[in-house]
């Protein structure tokens, strides 16, 4: 990975904080009995000012946090965290480095000290730097400090970064933020919400959003203020959802919930390519997504020797049967299985089986075969009507991404905030 090296006196600062990060090893160590007695652990919480948008590891245990500047803790920017987690220091490194790329922090270092990751990444009016230990007294350490780049980030800190709710929001929510009432997802998440309005989604789908809003990979609506200072961002469950929204989720979940496994993420298009669609051109804001999807094959398109699909028709409602017909070829990561009208008859029940398109009827028989893990059964429950034409909500788009495989396996959402995803 080609990184740029870090320049400047902030840069050099958070260079001299985990050039050799000696603190862990001649200071009084938070995990160390016997050297100090900290608070306990499930006491520790993240300072009121700890940036919304710096990425935390889901597994990890909060053991310290103090201010490095000279501001009191609970006003400072200026933060020095510890955390710590039973995990591999491989897997630890990969997460931040995945998670910092993706969601547009500049990596400035990266350490080469075998079974050690040193990233210092900058963002928004942000710096921060990530020390993750090995072989800690108990278990992989991690070390993540964050400082203001300029004086007025070190005034109002956390002003201009996104909030819970916005598309550039990269979880998980301090622990200060309003309080969920949705299911846990996770003994070892957050207990809070990135939406205000999941109360208004369906009992049986609020855990799927709720833990995919943990994730980071859900956008709020559109009619949400996002830039209003302390507007409730709004998920509007019962919203139609577009293709185009629909493929920027497929793609964004995909590729957290296997970032740990790169073979299993679809990349994403870049702005040089020829469109694979004549109305979504490079400037589109799911462009990468939609073009990501098509040159994988993933859906139909010229570029799969479709010719009738030459208009993608981003902004229109996404259909069930178009729901199934995408997600399916990536949960299987396998050719579909021949199917015909009476199969899906047999199998499913569905009383309107005629009405679904010849291409999607592979994917609905699929689906099938993934028992439980089904994704209309998630999204829909049980029914003998699958209504193959009518549009999606948002809240059903969530429960179908919130697990991806086939035949046992799979990764939920859950399992990724657990930290229990396969390598």
């Amino acid at each position: 990975m080609p990184l740029a090296s870090c320049s400047g006196p902030a840069g050099k600062s958070l260079q001299d904080t985990f050039a050799a990060d000696p603190r862990l090893n001649s200071s009084p160590s938070p995990l160390d009995a016997s050297n100090s007695q900290p608070a306990p652990a499930s006491q520790v919480q993240l300072p009121p000012k700890f940036p919304a948008e710096v990425p935390t590891y889901p597994n990890a245990t909060l053991v310290e946090a103090t201010s490095t500047g000279e501001l009191p803790r609970e006003q400072s920017a200026e933060l020095l965290t510890r955390w710590t987690t039973e995990d591999s220091s491989d897997r630890v490194s990969t997460f931040y480095r995945d998670q910092l790329q993706k969601n547009g922090w500049k990596l400035n270092q990266q350490s080469t000290e075998q079974n050690q990751g040193n990233f210092e990444a900058s963002r928004g009016g942000l710096q921060i730097a990530v020390g993750v230990q090995p072989n800690a007294p108990a278990g992989t350490r991690i070390s993540l400090e964050t400082k203001p780049s300029d004086a007025q980030a070190a005034q109002s800190p956390a002003s201009s970064n996104p909030q819970p709710g916005d598309p550039e929001f990269v979880g998980p929510i301090p622990p200060d933020s309003t309080a969920s009432s949705a299911p846990s997802a996770s003994p070892n998440s957050t207990q809070t919400e990135a939406f205000a309005d999941l109360n208004k989604a369906p009992q049986q789908l609020r855990s799927y959003i709720s833990d995919l809003a943990q994730l980071g990979v859900l956008t709020p609506s559109n009619s949400s203020n996002s830039k209003e200072k302390n507007s409730a961002k709004t998920f509007e469950p019962n919203k139609t959802i577009t293709r185009g929204e629909y493929a920027r989720w497929l793609v964004a979940t995909n590729n957290r919930v296997y970032a740990d496994r790169p073979a299993r993420q679809i990349r994403l298009g870049v702005e040089t390519a020829q469109p694979a669609f004549r109305d979504v051109s490079a400037k589109n804001p799911n462009f990468a997504a939609i073009q990501g999807l098509a040159e994988a094959g993933l859906i139909p398109s010229s570029l799969s020797g479709d010719n009738t699909a030459a208009l993608f028709r981003p902004n229109a409602a996404l259909s069930r049967e178009e729901l199934i017909l995408w997600k399916i070829p990536v949960d299987m990561r396998q050719a579909l299985p021949t199917a015909t009208l009476d199969a899906v008859k047999q199998t499913w029940g569905f009383q309107d089986a005629g009405r679904i398109d010849s291409r999607a009827l592979r994917a609905v028989l699929a689906d099938y075969q993934n028992g439980d893990q089904a994704n209309i059964r998630r999204a829909f429950g049980y029914t003998t009507l699958f209504q193959p034409k009518r549009p999606v909500t948002r809240a059903e788009a969530a429960a179908v991404l919130w697990y991806f495989g086939f035949q046992g396996d799979g990764v939920s959402a859950q399992d990724v905030l657990k930290g229990n995803s396969k390598a």
